[in-house]
């Protein structure tokens, strides 16, 4: 009996079987490879090149057995599948937009002050001098992580090479650091801050040029106070806490 009809009476088919063989020659020949070859081989194939060479060859051994099995009709059930899945992705696409639109609702802008176009321009400049100012280091910052955490300090010593200018240095606070002197003192969204440490502070604030800032030791209690009296009076803090 022949090795076709064997085959035939196993249920394998005969081009099956010649396959195999082929995919199990093609491995024994990769054995006799060297790791460089392997990897060109790979590198055409479009394969990644990475990992031991035992690795390598299952590589392409696995990519031989896919090239060698006959590729099957897709079926009307994919499609279906496929229809189904961009449904669903419509409804999640649709539920997302919704979800996005509840909480655009729910912002509400931060309140801005009235300033004159003089003003505004003004911190706008002062904004582009703030870029090209240095950061003001006390000296041997570096050094001491005590020291990194203080602010600036002016350098005294008769040997201090900051004092004296040295380039390796850090730069040294001068007049021609200052800003402009009409936006001097002033929040970044324009306001002029006010310490607020009561309620009764808050009697005195222009809303329309002034922003309120409630000092540090100042209670939960208190301050949940403060933060309802600005709200009647529309007046800006500029420190709110979110979980008061």
């Amino acid at each position: 009996m022949c090795g076709s009809e064997k085959s035939r009476q196993k249920g394998i088919p005969g081009r099956d079987i010649s396959a195999q063989q082929g995919v199990s020659q093609m491995a024994e020949e990769y054995e006799g490879m060297t790791v460089a070859e392997l990897k060109v081989l790979l590198k055409e194939r479009g394969l990644p090149v990475s990992g031991k060479k035992s690795e390598l060859i299952e590589r392409l051994s696995n990519e031989q057995e896919d090239v060698a099995e006959p590729e099957e009709p897709e079926s009307t059930a994919v499609d279906e599948t496929a229809t189904e899945d961009d449904f669903e992705a419509d409804e999640d696409e649709d539920w997302d937009d919704d979800w996005e639109d509840d909480e655009d609702e729910g912002h509400v802008a931060k309140q801005k002050p009235v300033l004159s176009d003089d003003l505004k321009v003004a911190l706008a400049l002062r904004f582009e001098q703030k870029k090209k100012t240095p950061a003001f280091r006390r000296t041997e910052w570096f050094r001491y992580k005590r020291l990194s955490r203080s602010g600036w300090r002016a350098p005294h010593g008769m040997d201090s090479k900051q004092r004296r200018n040295y380039k390796y240095r850090s730069s040294l606070v001068r007049v021609g650091h200052g800003k402009v002197a009409v936006a001097r003192g002033l929040h970044p969204s324009g306001f002029r801050e006010i310490m607020v440490h009561n309620t009764g502070d808050l009697e005195t604030i222009d809303p329309e040029t002034e922003a309120a800032r409630v000092g540090k030791t100042v209670g939960g209690r208190k301050r949940e106070q403060i933060y309802s009296r600005a709200d009647e009076l529309g007046i800006r803090v500029l420190n709110r806490r979110r979980d008061v």
